[in-house]
């Protein structure tokens, strides 16, 4: 797939789900952790789940999942994405493509961001590259790869963990809210702290 000025891949233009879009999709604590310190997520179980049919409409949307090594190492499994309910081409970016794992129908990669990300949206046909890497997606964001974020924060404060976005040199990123009217409106949300489990709160 070609490229235009900036790496970004010709045509990603679109918006709306399924349209050939490279989203970051993540749930996340809401001091920006998507996982804890060594990949686990089982700080995520006992919040409320997505409505009926959300599962279904992303996986609906999504067309290829770029990953990235650390995770994949933690949890080499494909077939656990939205539940069980999607099925296409899953590519890893990693630096040691010789020692990956193998899995089948993961295609394992070794170059530039910006070229994994022309090869996963080709393999989309069309529809949406998820990227499930916090650090693709920072390198894929400072290049002006990416077409959306979508977050699910959910009411904890982890403390420590990988986060979804850390420091980097360049400037300020600045994002466009796509819910309501108001592109450069501030979100609102609203918590009490709960009693720690141990009674020490």
């Amino acid at each position: 797939m070609s490229t235009t000025k900036g790496d970004r891949p010709a045509g990603v233009t679109a918006t709306e789900p399924g349209a050939g879009r490279v989203m970051l999709h993540f749930t996340m604590s809401l001091d920006g952790f998507i996982a804890g310190p060594n990949h686990e997520t089982d700080w995520m179980s006992g919040f409320s789940e997505l409505p009926p049919g959300a599962f279904e409409a992303y996986a609906e949307a999504v067309g290829a999942v770029l990953c990235g090594r650390d995770s994949f190492d933690v949890d080499p499994s494909i077939d656990g994405i939205y539940g069980g309910g999607w099925n296409g081409p899953v590519f890893l970016l990693t630096h040691h493509p010789e020692d990956a794992q193998a899995v089948e129908g993961l295609r394992v990669l070794s170059c530039d961001v910006a070229e994994a990300a022309a090869i996963g949206l080709e393999a989309a046909g069309g529809k949406d590259l998820e990227v499930f890497s916090a650090s693709i997606g920072r390198q894929l964001l400072e290049r002006g790869l990416v077409n959306g974020i979508e977050l699910h924060i959910i009411p904890i404060l982890l403390g420590r963990g990988i986060r979804l976005f850390d420091a980097h040199d360049g400037p300020p990123i600045r994002l466009e809210n796509l819910v309501g009217d108001d592109v450069a409106a501030a979100i609102t949300v609203r918590y009490r702290p709960l009693p720690a489990a141990d009674g020490s709160n």
